[in-house]
């Protein structure tokens, strides 16, 4: 069933107490002071008087320790000696302010968080630029932001969408920022900045969803390189007419993988390998250097496997990559680097 709520910008998450646990903490501390206040009063209570008997006994304390430091003040039970009026000013107001202090700041508190919350948001609009928007945060969303990641782009460029809470929390709590909703809709993307955003990865759980992720992304975004990825063979070219620069077949791929496995298990680990970042070899695209270029590439020091000439690839067997220009880029294999700490 489609979205239908607003989308909702979660940024982050702060390591921060639980509310609920903040709230129990804040009426152990009022019910603590409220018994305090009570002792306080029923250990002078020959000082008071009770309009109704004359005796104040501990209920009677308890009742005037409550409306006490509500401030209602019924006067109904009043300090009538010199002690008890003493302790009413040194002891029983002190301990009133402290517990307005407690109610109030807990409404203080919640308001000051959301107003931290809306301001952190505004900053984060104001700043992000050049990012990434990562659409659909389940399997594939979350190996594509970890490559990412261990490619050295860094946390607060990416952003996730997502129409399930769960899956964004999940992603704040791993230090990235969030949008919950329907990737569909235009009002989602622009809450994410997707106009301004210079990678999107589609990645949702269906096929028919991807293609109109693509058409909306790609409307709100001319130049963005868009990366798609669906289940069935037959929908990448409706991905690739709807915008999307880049199309992976996820259920193709896997099989060809399991195939390969099946008919060389060497090859298959070796073609593991290289699709898990980080782990033994890598394939990563970079760009060719001054004394590189004009060299063959079989001369360069990586394992070059194909080369990138405008938005040609060319194979690194083809005359026309047998000499490499200095705009060119190279798709090499080299050794895996540890991911960088953030």
């Amino acid at each position: 069933m489609p979205y239908s709520n607003p989308p909702i910008v979660s940024l982050p998450a702060r390591p921060t107490t639980p509310p609920i646990r903040q709230v129990l903490k804040r009426l152990l501390l009022a019910l603590g002071v409220l018994v305090l206040t009570a002792l306080v009063v029923w250990a002078d209570h020959a000082g008071y008087n009770d309009n109704s008997d004359g005796s104040v006994d501990f209920l009677d304390a308890a009742y005037y320790a409550t409306v006490t430091l509500s401030t209602t003040g019924y006067g109904d039970i009043t300090p009538v000696s010199d002690s008890a009026r003493l302790i009413n000013i040194l002891v029983i107001t002190p301990l009133r302010v402290v517990f307005l202090i407690i109610l109030v700041g807990t409404t203080l508190e919640v308001l000051t968080e959301r107003t931290r919350q809306q301001w952190r948001i505004g900053r984060w609009r104001s700043t992000v630029r050049e990012h990434t928007v990562v659409i659909g945060y389940g399997t594939k969303g979350r190996s594509a932001v970890d490559t990412l990641i261990g490619q050295g782009v860094p946390k607060t460029s990416i952003v996730v969408v997502d129409p399930h809470p769960r899956a964004v929390e999940q992603a704040t709590h791993h230090g990235l920022t969030g949008v919950v909703g329907d990737a569909t809709r235009t009002e989602t993307l622009l809450r994410a900045e997707l106009p301004r955003a210079a990678q999107v990865v589609v990645a949702p759980e269906r096929d028919d969803t991807a293609a109109l992720i693509t058409l909306t992304a790609r409307q709100l975004n001319k130049s963005a390189t868009v990366v798609a990825a669906v289940r069935e063979d037959e929908n990448a070219p409706l991905l690739r007419q709807s915008g999307a620069d880049v199309v992976v077949t996820s259920s193709s791929s896997a099989g060809r993988l399991l195939g390969m496995s099946m008919l060389s298990p060497h090859a298959g680990s070796v073609m593991e390998d290289l699709l898990t970042y980080g782990n033994g070899l890598d394939v990563v695209e970079r760009p060719v250097n001054r004394a590189e270029a004009g060299r063959s590439p079989r001369e360069v020091e990586e394992l070059v496997v194909a080369v990138v000439r405008g938005r040609r690839v060319l194979n690194y067997t083809e005359p026309e990559a047998a000499t490499l220009q200095l705009t060119d880029r190279l798709i090499v294999i080299k050794p895996a680097t540890a991911p960088t700490p953030q």
